[in-house]
């Protein structure tokens, strides 16, 4: 037998020490242990179960963290370095992804589609797709105001009126919220449409400056503060369908006022 076929066969055993008190179990150590069994491990599982355990085992393996895993005698580390160890990509917190948007964006739709089908029996309707604009406006605005001075610092960063009026920064997630309630509703439309139209102009005249014309790399603070969406086209988006909606809405209003109704 091989070098490499003898260590692969004393892989398929592995020691995990994790730290599990009365009042916290560590959740990398679950992710670890539930990881090797997947991979097909025997997994030898410590349980540390004090303070003074945990500190001991860290002390004399010289490391600053648990879980700790070891395959065949030999040190793996922690979570992060075993899902290196078997091959799996390991996410880094500071890139910049899509993600957020993406899911916010599927999944409103598919809220306003069976939103519709719940009201008329039908997913693909008119009044779905102008519940999917509202909707995201309102999670959007709700992602926002979780922490509204970490949003701020970053609107900063490249909204045109917040650059001049720094309140300006504080108001529009409040300004969001508050038209993609009424949208949803069809309530003082000749309040959520000049709100959305005049909110929505601005970021798509600021994001569009920032991105395509100062060609500025910049997160977004579109899903709030602290996220890593990059500043970009699905950020855009959010703004034109603000636009799109107000100007949608101010439409049906006055197709209503010379007796074409519409349902919203």
């Amino acid at each position: 037998m091989s070098a490499t076929a003898s260590r692969q066969s004393d892989h398929k055993k592995a020691v995990l020490h994790r730290m599990v008190l009365p009042e916290h179990t560590c959740p990398y150590g679950l992710k670890a242990k539930d990881l090797l069994q997947r991979s097909g491990y025997e997994v030898e599982d410590h349980h540390l179960t004090t303070r003074q355990e945990t500190d001991a085992f860290k002390a004399r393996h010289g490391v600053a963290t648990t879980p700790q895993i070891f395959v065949g005698g030999e040190r793996i580390g922690g979570y992060d370095d075993l899902r290196r160890f078997l091959g799996k990509p390991v996410a880094d917190p500071k890139a910049t992804t899509y993600r957020p948007v993406i899911v916010l964006f599927a999944m409103t739709a598919l809220t306003a589609m069976a939103a519709s089908y719940a009201v008329t029996g039908n997913a693909f309707t008119v009044r779905a797709a102008e519940w999917f604009i509202a909707f995201s406006m309102v999670v959007l605005a709700l992602l926002k105001l979780q922490n509204v001075e970490s949003f701020a610092t970053m609107f900063l960063n490249y909204d045109l009126l917040a650059k001049r009026w720094v309140p300006y920064s504080y108001i529009y997630p409040y300004a969001e919220g508050l038209a993609g309630v009424l949208m949803v509703a069809g309530a003082l439309t000749w309040l959520s449409v000049p709100v959305a139209l005049f909110i929505g102009t601005i970021g798509a005249v600021s994001v569009f400056k920032a991105v395509y014309i100062d060609r500025r790399e910049l997160k977004c603070a579109c899903v709030g503060g602290s996220s890593n969406v990059p500043l970009g086209f699905i950020s855009l988006t959010e703004n034109l369908m603000m636009i799109a909606m107000a100007i949608w809405m101010a439409l049906a209003a006055f197709g209503l006022a010379v007796g074409t109704a519409h349902p919203m």
